[in-house]
């Protein structure tokens, strides 16, 4: 039996004149990037955005996603990147993972 993907989206604010600087790397990813995240079995990932409030969404076919989010926090090509977009982000609301700049969204309704 196939395991059925968990679907993962979050939001993060954009630091006022940022937004196009936030979201060039997202329109060319390193290939380097899109690798581990696909070894970190992630699937369908989109980062979208409305005005100024980016959404990700993603879906994860892993076992232990903490531990496959370390992975991906520990590679260094996914590092050099996070100079690149953090400083463009700012926090949104009041944060459920304190110093967290991505916040989760909660699943309400899905049809497939």
């Amino acid at each position: 039996m196939t395991r059925r993907p968990a679907r993962r989206a979050f939001v993060v604010g954009v630091r006022p004149g940022k937004r196009e600087e936030q979201l060039a790397p997202h329109r060319a990813v390193w290939p380097d990037v899109e690798r581990k995240l696909t070894e970190c079995t992630m699937r369908d990932y989109s980062v979208l955005i409305f005005d100024d409030i980016p959404f990700a969404y993603y879906e994860y076919l892993g076992e232990d996603h903490e531990a496959d989010m370390r992975r991906i926090a520990d590679d260094p090509v996914s590092r050099e990147r996070w100079p690149h977009t953090d400083p463009c982000r700012a926090r949104t609301a009041e944060e459920r993972d304190p110093g967290a700049l991505w916040r989760p969204v909660d699943e309400v309704r899905h049809l497939s």
